[in-house]
């Protein structure tokens, strides 16, 4: 459930002190791939690589448009496939495509071109942050804190992911190999929308003993536009 507080304003100033402390924002780095995708394996490498940078939040989200061709990715969940078709939306495209990172919420990459997205990472960082936001885990729920800079429509999200799959794959243009996942998102939750006018507390709960995160993004053309703000929960 959502709640908006009055807190003090010395509060606030120190939450925007936490992130500001931070030397870069994290970054989001989102992985549109497939099980059943023979271009996708060298993406799904690429972001073990990106897993293990501390300023930036690399996601797997597996779609199911793939299933067709001979193998059901066992991790496709069509939210996913919703998530991905609202990003070309947004940017005007009519297709969707894997494998295909997504930066932020704004720069779209082919997954496969690791020197495009590191750069793409790092003028992100350039940028600084948003909204200063912190998460923190209490038992079975989460604490979100946040303060923006600047106000607008915003959607509040929680994901959780497994920080390492292994599947064999029996079938389909991937058939006989034993692929590595990393941070494949299991459950992505939008938690409730936010207008950055005042400053937020809100709790949710969590699944299990996942890693998680809050992810703030900016909701453009009735779709999801650009991350203002994330943070691992902790």
């Amino acid at each position: 459930m959502m709640r908006v507080w009055g807190w003090m304003a010395a509060i606030w100033m120190a939450l925007a002190g936490v992130v500001a402390a931070e030397e870069r924002p994290l970054i989001v780095v989102e992985l549109f791939t497939s099980q059943g995708c023979s271009s996708c394996p060298p993406a799904d490498a690429f972001l073990h690589e990106l897993a293990k940078r501390d300023d930036v939040l690399a996601l797997s989200l597996h779609v199911d448009y793939w299933d067709y061709i001979g193998w059901k990715d066992v991790f496709a969940q069509p939210k996913f496939t919703k998530r991905q078709h609202s990003y070309a939306h947004v940017g005007g495209r009519r297709s969707v495509y894997t494998p295909q990172m997504v930066i932020q919420g704004q720069d779209h990459v082919v997954g496969n071109h690791p020197m495009d997205v590191t750069e793409l990472i790092r003028l992100h960082q350039e940028r600084g942050v948003e909204v200063a936001l912190v998460a923190q885990r209490n038992g079975g729920q989460v604490t979100i804190r946040a303060d923006a800079r600047k106000p607008g429509k915003m959607l509040v999200q929680l994901v959780q992911y497994a920080p390492q799959e292994k599947v064999k794959i029996k079938r389909g243009e991937n058939a006989g190999h034993t692929l590595s996942y990393a941070n494949v998102a299991r459950d992505w939750t939008q938690l409730g929308q936010w207008d950055g006018r005042a400053p937020l507390e809100m709790t949710a709960k969590l699944t299990g003993n996942l890693p998680a995160a809050v992810i703030v993004q900016r909701i453009e053309n009735r779709g999801f536009g650009a991350i203002a703000a994330a943070a691992r929960v902790k």
